[in-house]
Protein backbone atom coordinates (compact mmCIF):
# COMPACT_ATOMS: atom_id res chain seq x y z
CA UNK A 1 0.00 0.00 0.00
CA UNK A 2 2.65 2.81 0.83
CA UNK A 3 4.16 1.61 -2.37
CA UNK A 4 0.95 2.42 -4.53
CA UNK A 5 0.86 6.01 -2.64
CA UNK A 6 4.24 6.92 -3.54
CA UNK A 7 5.66 6.12 0.03
CA UNK A 8 8.62 4.19 0.92
CA UNK A 9 8.32 1.73 4.00
CA UNK A 10 10.69 2.98 6.73
CA UNK A 11 12.62 0.57 9.19
CA UNK A 12 12.52 2.20 12.37
CA UNK A 13 15.89 2.34 14.31
CA UNK A 14 14.48 5.87 16.36
CA UNK A 15 12.57 3.86 19.00
CA UNK A 16 8.59 4.75 19.73
CA UNK A 17 7.98 8.48 17.82
CA UNK A 18 4.46 8.84 16.73
CA UNK A 19 5.27 10.68 12.97
CA UNK A 20 6.42 7.35 12.29
CA UNK A 21 3.64 4.92 13.54
CA UNK A 22 4.12 4.75 17.39
CA UNK A 23 5.32 1.39 18.51
CA UNK A 24 4.91 -2.14 17.19
CA UNK A 25 1.75 -3.57 18.90
CA UNK A 26 1.88 -7.49 20.00
CA UNK A 27 0.50 -10.19 17.98
CA UNK A 28 -1.85 -10.57 20.89
CA UNK A 29 -2.65 -6.84 20.63
CA UNK A 30 -3.58 -7.17 17.39
CA UNK A 31 -5.71 -10.94 17.90
CA UNK A 32 -7.77 -9.30 20.67
CA UNK A 33 -8.22 -6.22 18.00
CA UNK A 34 -9.85 -8.49 15.27
CA UNK A 35 -11.90 -10.40 17.58
CA UNK A 36 -13.25 -6.72 18.80
CA UNK A 37 -13.32 -5.81 15.25
CA UNK A 38 -16.08 -8.69 14.70
CA UNK A 39 -18.85 -7.83 17.14
CA UNK A 40 -20.43 -4.47 18.05
CA UNK A 41 -21.21 -2.97 21.61
CA UNK A 42 -22.14 -0.50 24.25
CA UNK A 43 -19.05 2.05 24.00
CA UNK A 44 -20.12 3.69 27.11
CA UNK A 45 -20.45 0.14 28.45
CA UNK A 46 -17.01 -1.14 27.09
CA UNK A 47 -15.08 2.28 28.57
CA UNK A 48 -16.58 1.82 32.38
CA UNK A 49 -15.53 -1.83 32.04
CA UNK A 50 -11.90 -1.40 30.55
CA UNK A 51 -11.79 1.37 33.16
CA UNK A 52 -12.70 -1.29 36.06
CA UNK A 53 -10.01 -3.59 34.89
CA UNK A 54 -7.43 -1.16 34.46
CA UNK A 55 -7.87 0.61 38.13
CA UNK A 56 -7.67 -3.18 39.02
CA UNK A 57 -4.58 -3.84 37.27
CA UNK A 58 -2.77 -0.71 38.36
CA UNK A 59 -3.93 0.02 41.98
CA UNK A 60 -5.81 2.74 41.41
CA UNK A 61 -9.39 3.80 42.03
CA UNK A 62 -10.17 4.65 38.86
CA UNK A 63 -9.17 4.46 35.35
CA UNK A 64 -10.33 4.88 31.73
CA UNK A 65 -9.06 4.73 28.15
CA UNK A 66 -8.29 7.80 26.45
CA UNK A 67 -7.24 8.76 22.62
CA UNK A 68 -3.73 9.22 23.63
CA UNK A 69 -1.78 11.23 26.49
CA UNK A 70 -2.39 14.59 25.16
CA UNK A 71 -5.83 13.88 24.58
CA UNK A 72 -6.18 13.17 27.97
CA UNK A 73 -4.28 15.98 29.14
CA UNK A 74 -7.21 18.14 27.79
CA UNK A 75 -10.06 16.12 28.46
CA UNK A 76 -8.80 15.40 32.09
CA UNK A 77 -8.20 19.56 32.66
CA UNK A 78 -12.14 19.74 30.99
CA UNK A 79 -12.70 17.85 34.42
CA UNK A 80 -11.44 19.48 36.70
CA UNK A 81 -13.04 22.64 35.51
CA UNK A 82 -16.96 21.80 35.41
CA UNK A 83 -16.80 18.34 37.33
CA UNK A 84 -20.11 16.45 37.27
CA UNK A 85 -22.00 19.56 35.51
CA UNK A 86 -22.91 18.67 32.45
CA UNK A 87 -24.32 21.74 31.39
CA UNK A 88 -20.99 23.63 32.05
CA UNK A 89 -19.14 20.90 29.53
CA UNK A 90 -21.23 22.05 27.07
CA UNK A 91 -20.08 25.29 26.98
CA UNK A 92 -16.46 24.85 26.64
CA UNK A 93 -14.15 25.65 25.77
CA UNK A 94 -15.82 29.27 26.96
CA UNK A 95 -15.27 29.38 30.44
CA UNK A 96 -16.77 32.50 31.37
CA UNK A 97 -17.54 32.38 34.92
CA UNK A 98 -15.84 28.88 35.53
CA UNK A 99 -12.38 28.08 37.44
CA UNK A 100 -10.35 27.72 34.75
CA UNK A 101 -6.88 29.05 35.78
CA UNK A 102 -4.16 26.10 35.91
CA UNK A 103 -0.72 26.46 37.72
CA UNK A 104 2.34 25.14 36.19
CA UNK A 105 5.87 26.00 37.73
CA UNK A 106 8.11 28.30 35.27
CA UNK A 107 10.75 25.35 34.90
CA UNK A 108 8.12 22.87 34.04
CA UNK A 109 7.09 24.64 30.99
CA UNK A 110 7.32 22.04 27.78
CA UNK A 111 5.67 21.81 24.24
CA UNK A 112 2.30 19.58 25.51
CA UNK A 113 1.23 22.02 28.16
CA UNK A 114 -0.20 23.58 25.32
CA UNK A 115 -2.83 20.69 25.60
CA UNK A 116 -4.54 22.38 28.46
CA UNK A 117 -5.67 24.95 26.75
CA UNK A 118 -7.96 23.11 24.56
CA UNK A 119 -10.58 22.91 26.95
CA UNK A 120 -10.58 26.56 27.58
CA UNK A 121 -8.40 26.69 30.46
CA UNK A 122 -6.11 29.50 31.08
CA UNK A 123 -2.46 28.18 31.55
CA UNK A 124 -0.36 30.64 34.64
CA UNK A 125 3.47 29.87 35.11
CA UNK A 126 4.48 30.64 38.32
CA UNK A 127 7.68 31.39 39.67
CA UNK A 128 10.70 32.22 36.84
CA UNK A 129 13.41 30.75 35.46
CA UNK A 130 15.48 30.47 38.44
CA UNK A 131 13.07 28.44 40.31
CA UNK A 132 9.14 27.71 42.22
CA UNK A 133 8.89 27.49 45.68
CA UNK A 134 5.53 26.21 47.56
CA UNK A 135 5.20 29.74 49.02
CA UNK A 136 4.76 30.74 45.56
CA UNK A 137 2.79 27.93 44.02
CA UNK A 138 0.16 28.63 47.40
CA UNK A 139 0.25 32.25 46.71
CA UNK A 140 -0.77 31.96 43.63
CA UNK A 141 -4.05 29.90 44.08
CA UNK A 142 -7.20 31.58 43.84
CA UNK A 143 -10.83 31.19 43.49
CA UNK A 144 -10.65 31.05 39.81
CA UNK A 145 -7.71 27.66 39.96
CA UNK A 146 -9.02 24.44 38.40
CA UNK A 147 -6.45 22.31 38.71
CA UNK A 148 -2.26 22.48 39.19
CA UNK A 149 -0.37 20.18 36.75
CA UNK A 150 2.67 18.58 36.56
CA UNK A 151 4.79 16.67 33.93
CA UNK A 152 5.94 13.74 35.68
CA UNK A 153 9.43 13.51 33.38
CA UNK A 154 10.36 17.01 34.78
CA UNK A 155 9.69 16.24 38.66
CA UNK A 156 12.70 16.76 40.62
CA UNK A 157 13.99 19.49 37.78
CA UNK A 158 16.36 21.82 40.29
CA UNK A 159 14.44 24.67 40.90
CA UNK A 160 10.94 23.17 40.97
CA UNK A 161 8.78 22.20 43.55
CA UNK A 162 7.59 18.37 44.04
CA UNK A 163 4.82 16.61 43.13
CA UNK A 164 4.42 15.28 46.79
CA UNK A 165 4.61 19.14 47.53
CA UNK A 166 2.91 20.29 44.42
CA UNK A 167 -0.41 17.65 46.12
CA UNK A 168 0.09 19.20 49.63
CA UNK A 169 -0.32 22.84 48.09
CA UNK A 170 -3.32 21.78 45.94
CA UNK A 171 -5.30 19.42 48.46
CA UNK A 172 -4.81 21.70 51.52
CA UNK A 173 -7.12 24.23 49.16
CA UNK A 174 -9.55 21.80 47.78
CA UNK A 175 -7.69 21.86 44.52
CA UNK A 176 -6.99 18.62 42.35
CA UNK A 177 -3.03 17.88 40.74
CA UNK A 178 -3.04 16.87 37.10
CA UNK A 179 -0.01 14.89 36.06
CA UNK A 180 1.68 13.70 32.60
CA UNK A 181 3.38 10.63 32.77
CA UNK A 182 2.80 9.99 29.10
CA UNK A 183 6.04 7.47 28.74
CA UNK A 184 6.99 7.06 32.27
CA UNK A 185 5.67 2.76 32.46
CA UNK A 186 8.89 0.88 33.73
CA UNK A 187 9.23 0.07 35.85
CA UNK A 188 5.90 -1.49 36.06
CA UNK A 189 5.61 -0.44 40.04
CA UNK A 190 6.22 3.11 38.32
CA UNK A 191 2.71 3.37 36.48
CA UNK A 192 0.48 3.49 39.71
CA UNK A 193 2.74 5.42 41.66
CA UNK A 194 1.52 8.81 40.69
CA UNK A 195 -1.36 8.61 42.64
CA UNK A 196 -0.17 7.50 45.79
CA UNK A 197 2.55 10.32 45.24
CA UNK A 198 -0.48 12.98 45.04
CA UNK A 199 -1.66 12.98 41.77
CA UNK A 200 -5.73 13.08 41.58
CA UNK A 201 -5.90 12.12 37.37
CA UNK A 202 -2.36 10.83 35.58
CA UNK A 203 -2.07 10.39 31.68
CA UNK A 204 -0.21 7.33 29.89
CA UNK A 205 0.56 7.17 26.16
CA UNK A 206 -0.02 4.05 25.26
CA UNK A 207 2.44 3.62 22.40
CA UNK A 208 4.92 3.24 25.21
CA UNK A 209 3.56 0.08 26.52
CA UNK A 210 3.39 -1.55 23.00
CA UNK A 211 -0.61 -0.16 22.57
CA UNK A 212 -1.99 1.52 19.39
CA UNK A 213 -0.38 4.67 18.53
CA UNK A 214 -3.65 6.87 19.24
CA UNK A 215 -4.28 4.91 22.66
CA UNK A 216 -4.32 6.28 26.22
CA UNK A 217 -4.81 6.08 29.80
CA UNK A 218 -6.24 8.19 32.00
CA UNK A 219 -6.46 6.81 36.06
CA UNK A 220 -7.03 8.45 39.35
CA UNK A 221 -9.86 9.86 41.55
CA UNK A 222 -13.50 7.80 40.84
CA UNK A 223 -14.92 11.38 40.73
CA UNK A 224 -12.70 13.05 38.91
CA UNK A 225 -12.62 9.66 36.12
CA UNK A 226 -16.33 10.02 36.59
CA UNK A 227 -16.31 13.91 35.20
CA UNK A 228 -13.76 12.85 32.35
CA UNK A 229 -16.35 10.19 31.35
CA UNK A 230 -19.01 13.24 31.27
CA UNK A 231 -16.82 15.52 29.08
CA UNK A 232 -15.86 12.80 26.66
CA UNK A 233 -17.63 12.05 23.24
CA UNK A 234 -19.85 9.37 24.42
CA UNK A 235 -24.01 9.77 24.30
CA UNK A 236 -23.40 12.58 22.23
CA UNK A 237 -25.71 11.86 19.83
CA UNK A 238 -28.25 10.26 21.77
CA UNK A 239 -27.77 12.62 25.37
CA UNK A 240 -28.76 15.38 26.66
CA UNK A 241 -26.15 17.20 26.93
CA UNK A 242 -23.44 18.07 23.58
CA UNK A 243 -20.40 17.84 25.60
CA UNK A 244 -16.83 19.15 24.78
CA UNK A 245 -14.62 15.49 23.92
CA UNK A 246 -16.91 14.93 21.24
CA UNK A 247 -13.64 15.52 18.65
CA UNK A 248 -11.66 12.61 21.14
CA UNK A 249 -13.51 10.03 19.84
CA UNK A 250 -12.66 5.93 20.50
CA UNK A 251 -13.59 2.95 18.40
CA UNK A 252 -13.99 -0.60 19.89
CA UNK A 253 -11.07 -1.90 18.49
CA UNK A 254 -8.54 0.71 20.08
CA UNK A 255 -10.06 0.54 23.34
CA UNK A 256 -9.81 -3.19 23.59
CA UNK A 257 -5.68 -2.83 22.10
CA UNK A 258 -5.03 0.28 24.68
CA UNK A 259 -5.91 -2.04 27.47
CA UNK A 260 -4.64 -5.60 26.12
CA UNK A 261 -1.27 -4.00 25.35
CA UNK A 262 -1.37 -2.27 29.14
CA UNK A 263 -1.83 -6.24 30.80
CA UNK A 264 0.50 -7.68 28.57
CA UNK A 265 3.01 -5.04 29.45
CA UNK A 266 2.40 -5.66 33.25
CA UNK A 267 2.80 -9.25 32.78
CA UNK A 268 5.86 -9.38 30.72
CA UNK A 269 8.80 -10.95 31.54
CA UNK A 270 11.00 -7.40 31.03
CA UNK A 271 14.67 -9.10 31.51
CA UNK A 272 13.55 -11.37 28.02
CA UNK A 273 12.64 -7.99 26.75
CA UNK A 274 16.19 -6.39 27.09
CA UNK A 275 17.86 -9.88 26.54
CA UNK A 276 16.14 -9.29 23.16
CA UNK A 277 16.89 -5.79 22.72
CA UNK A 278 20.91 -6.76 23.73
CA UNK A 279 20.45 -9.92 21.25
CA UNK A 280 19.44 -7.39 18.15
CA UNK A 281 21.97 -5.36 18.77
CA UNK A 282 24.47 -7.75 18.94
CA UNK A 283 23.46 -8.35 14.85
CA UNK A 284 24.03 -5.20 13.76
CA UNK A 285 27.28 -5.18 15.48
CA UNK A 286 27.79 -8.00 14.14
CA UNK A 287 27.89 -6.48 10.55
CA UNK A 288 30.66 -3.29 11.48
CA UNK A 289 33.23 -5.94 12.65
CA UNK A 290 36.21 -5.22 10.59
CA UNK A 291 35.28 -1.58 9.69
CA UNK A 292 38.35 0.80 10.55
CA UNK A 293 37.61 4.32 12.09
CA UNK A 294 35.05 3.16 13.98
CA UNK A 295 33.94 2.58 17.62
CA UNK A 296 31.15 0.64 18.44
CA UNK A 297 29.22 0.21 21.77
CA UNK A 298 26.02 -0.68 23.22
CA UNK A 299 23.98 1.95 25.00
CA UNK A 300 20.31 2.77 26.45
CA UNK A 301 18.42 5.46 24.58
CA UNK A 302 15.99 6.61 26.89
CA UNK A 303 12.75 8.13 26.52
CA UNK A 304 13.84 11.87 27.16
CA UNK A 305 16.56 11.28 24.64
CA UNK A 306 19.56 10.90 26.40
CA UNK A 307 22.36 8.11 25.70
CA UNK A 308 23.33 6.45 28.84
CA UNK A 309 25.06 2.93 29.17
CA UNK A 310 22.03 0.10 30.67
CA UNK A 311 19.95 -1.25 30.07
CA UNK A 312 20.68 -1.62 26.54
CA UNK A 313 18.14 -1.11 23.71
CA UNK A 314 20.42 0.33 21.31
CA UNK A 315 23.90 0.75 19.45
CA UNK A 316 26.27 3.78 19.25
CA UNK A 317 28.28 4.49 16.08
CA UNK A 318 30.71 6.33 16.56
CA UNK A 319 33.12 7.26 13.57
CA UNK A 320 36.65 9.05 14.38
CA UNK A 321 35.93 11.75 11.62
CA UNK A 322 33.38 14.70 12.45
CA UNK A 323 30.15 14.73 9.75
CA UNK A 324 30.69 11.03 8.73
CA UNK A 325 27.28 10.01 10.88
CA UNK A 326 25.45 12.73 9.57
CA UNK A 327 26.00 11.75 6.20
CA UNK A 328 25.41 8.34 6.75
CA UNK A 329 22.39 8.89 8.09
CA UNK A 330 21.29 10.96 5.38
CA UNK A 331 21.86 8.10 2.87
CA UNK A 332 20.06 5.32 5.16
CA UNK A 333 17.00 7.47 5.07
CA UNK A 334 16.90 8.17 1.66
CA UNK A 335 16.64 4.06 0.89
CA UNK A 336 13.79 2.39 0.20
CA UNK A 337 12.92 1.05 2.77
CA UNK A 338 14.00 4.05 4.56
CA UNK A 339 16.44 3.28 7.38
CA UNK A 340 16.12 6.32 10.37
CA UNK A 341 18.82 6.42 12.78
CA UNK A 342 19.48 9.45 15.62
CA UNK A 343 22.88 11.33 14.97
CA UNK A 344 24.05 12.40 18.53
CA UNK A 345 27.44 13.34 19.29
CA UNK A 346 29.09 13.07 16.07
CA UNK A 347 27.88 9.25 16.42
CA UNK A 348 25.06 7.27 14.56
CA UNK A 349 22.54 5.90 17.26
CA UNK A 350 20.59 2.91 16.45
CA UNK A 351 17.57 2.13 18.70
CA UNK A 352 16.42 -1.81 18.34
CA UNK A 353 12.99 -1.33 20.25
CA UNK A 354 10.59 -1.03 17.29
CA UNK A 355 13.15 -3.55 15.35
CA UNK A 356 13.04 -7.29 14.19
CA UNK A 357 16.04 -9.74 13.30
CA UNK A 358 15.35 -9.51 9.79
CA UNK A 359 15.36 -5.44 10.08
CA UNK A 360 18.63 -5.28 12.16
CA UNK A 361 20.43 -7.40 9.78
CA UNK A 362 19.07 -4.68 7.04
CA UNK A 363 20.19 -2.00 9.47
CA UNK A 364 23.87 -3.11 10.05
CA UNK A 365 24.17 -4.40 6.52
CA UNK A 366 23.35 -0.39 5.65
CA UNK A 367 25.00 1.03 8.18
CA UNK A 368 28.25 -1.36 6.81
CA UNK A 369 27.95 -0.44 3.36
CA UNK A 370 27.88 3.57 3.80
CA UNK A 371 30.49 3.77 6.12
CA UNK A 372 32.72 1.84 3.66
CA UNK A 373 31.79 4.09 0.93
CA UNK A 374 32.95 7.23 3.67
CA UNK A 375 35.94 5.55 3.36
CA UNK A 376 36.19 6.07 -0.51
CA UNK A 377 35.77 9.67 -0.58
CA UNK A 378 38.87 11.29 -1.17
Amino acid sequence: MYHLLGLRPVVNALGIYTDIGGSRPSQRVWSAMERANAQFVSIPELLDRTGVLIASKIGAPAARVTPGASAGIAMATAACMVGDNLRLAERLPDTTGIPSRVLIQRRHRYKYDRMIRLAGAELVEVGNVNGTDAEELAEAVDENTAALFVPAHLDGVEGTVSLEAVADVAHERGIPVVVDAAYLNFPVDLIGSFGRRGADLTVLSAKYFGGPNTGGVLYGRQDLVDAVAGVDFTRFEAGKHLPFGRAYKLDRQLIVGVVTALVEWLEMDHDKRFADYRRLVEIVDGHLVGIDGIVTCPVSFTMDERVVPEPVNGLRVRPDEDGVAERVARRLSERDPAILVHVIDEAVIVDVECVDDDEAHLIGAGLREELSCEKQRP
